[in-house]
């Protein structure tokens, strides 16, 4: 390569002189490389972001997690389907299917019940609106939530129903943003929790995944799905019926082994402004499983088994976030490449402009050419020449394009808020094809004046 630049240093040096002397020309020429390029690096870059951003969507959701919802029945149904469900009886879903589930199901890894509702925090006269979630201890492992300090529950917090809570980090900064709030007491709907862990914050957006089970983990506040029945609410323990009927029903129970406080049920149905009764004790159970492979089986083995279970009620919906997730990112794929073939037309309309204009500059330069080959140029200086002018041009433009197309991406991320990542990757991609852009669509051009007979060039007018 060496060797070759510096037999034919003179020819690049006039080509560089061309450009030179031609600047505009030049520029208008490499805008469509520019453009390609950082068309080519913005769209990769947004594929990129969008399948960093699945995969941590992913961990968040859980991998292999399957999810069981239940569909409240709605009271303004008529239909005879509807009718016929009704007459039947199933208690929802309850702790006693997740037992069921734990124990028939050897490829489940983990499971853990959820129960949830909105109410406000209190310390220090500082309210903040809140999710309450019991859950066990295998659901921060479902969902991959870590702790930056604390503990999770120990086995006689989970059976007993201690008021203790995890929470999660917009909690930690609205209430304990100066103190550390391990052994600190939050209120939480009448109810002393002590604080024994406090969740690492994440950023992950998963927008539409709220109603399929994924919560938002930094307003949250964890305790154990005991205390939730026992402290908050049971809804197994509240008759269907008086639930149906009633307006707005609060059932005060005996202290029980809670230390002389009283146990608060609260109707979660309002008949004057809900036209649906919740009678299921759990509002979601979550499945893990061992192996990916397992998603589909198990999934159908865990809906015969609740329907066998509930009267063949189908008063639940089972769903696979990871699937789900992976079906985005099929479309998010398929998007992404008709964008890069769309970016890429760019860089060959940038190399079809390349072309017209070297094909017009050897017809512009025809005596240029007859006198350097009247004085003993090669054909193969003209071809190294006028190549060199359409690489260099080509060239320019790609490191001109990689530079806009990173501010580009920058300026997508901030602007509509997509998450772009610039690789290496697609710099040397976008790269490399504005520089063989050059060397292809300046090969003809380039060829047809070495061809040119200097005689005949010498006396073009």
């Amino acid at each position: 390569m060496f060797r070759f630049i510096l037999r034919y240093a003179h020819d690049i040096e006039i080509a560089v002189e061309s450009i030179v002397s031609n600047k505009l020309k030049s520029m208008l020429t490499a805008l469509g490389i520019i453009f390609g390029v950082a068309a080519v690096i913005a769209m990769l870059a947004i594929g990129k972001g969008a399948k960093q951003e699945i995969m941590e969507q992913m961990k968040m959701v859980g991998v292999n997690n399957i999810i069981v919802n239940p569909i409240v029945q709605d009271k303004s149904s008529s239909s005879e389907e509807g009718e016929k469900q009704t007459n039947k009886f199933s208690r929802g879903l309850s702790l006693l299917d997740v037992d069921a589930i734990k124990e028939t199901l050897p490829s489940v890894k983990r499971i853990s019940p959820e129960i949830s509702f909105n109410s406000t925090a209190l310390m220090n006269g500082v309210k903040y609106t809140a999710k309450l979630v019991g859950v066990s201890n295998d659901y921060f492992y479902l969902y991959n939530l870590p702790l930056i300090s604390g503990a999770f529950f120990n086995a006689y917090q989970e059976e007993n129903g201690i008021p203790v809570c995890i929470i999660g980090a917009n909690i930690r900064s609205k209430f304990f943003s100066k103190v550390d709030p391990i052994g600190q007491y939050i209120k939480f709907n009448g109810i002393w929790l002590k604080v024994i862990g406090v969740l690492q914050k994440t950023t992950v957006s998963l927008t539409g995944f709220e109603e399929k089970g994924v919560n938002v983990y930094n307003d949250n506040i964890y305790i154990p799905i005991q205390t939730m029945l026992l402290r908050y609410q049971n809804r197994a323990l509240v008759n269907t019926k008086l639930v149906s009927e009633a307006t707005s029903n609060v059932f005060i129970m005996g202290g029980g082994g809670g230390g002389g406080m009283a146990r608060i049920i609260v109707s979660s149905s309002d008949a004057s402004t809900q036209s649906e009764t919740n009678y299921n004790q759990l509002d979601r159970i979550v499945v893990q499983v061992n192996e990916t492979e397992q998603l589909n089986p198990t999934t159908e083995i865990v809906s015969r088994m609740l329907t066998r279970r509930h009267s063949n009620v189908k008063d639940f919906e089972i769903t696979v976030p990871e699937l789900l997730l992976k079906q985005q990112q099929r479309t998010k794929d398929i998007f992404n490449i008709v964008l890069g073939a769309i970016a890429s037309i760019s860089l060959i309309v940038g190399g079809i402009g390349i072309m017209n204009i070297m094909f017009a500059s050897v017809m512009e330069r025809i005596k240029e050419i007859g006198t350097r080959m009247a004085i003993g140029a090669k054909k193969m200086d003209i071809v190294v020449q006028f190549l060199s002018e359409a690489v260099l041009i080509s060239v320019t433009g790609g490191f001109i394009g990689i530079f806009l197309g990173v501010i580009m991406a920058k300026l997508i991320e901030q602007i509509a808020g997509i998450m772009t990542i610039v690789s290496f990757f697609s710099v040397f991609i976008a790269f490399g094809v504005s520089a063989a852009v050059g060397v292809i669509f300046g090969y003809s051009p380039a060829k047809r004046a070495s061809e040119k007979d200097p005689i005949e060039s010498l006396r073009y007018e």
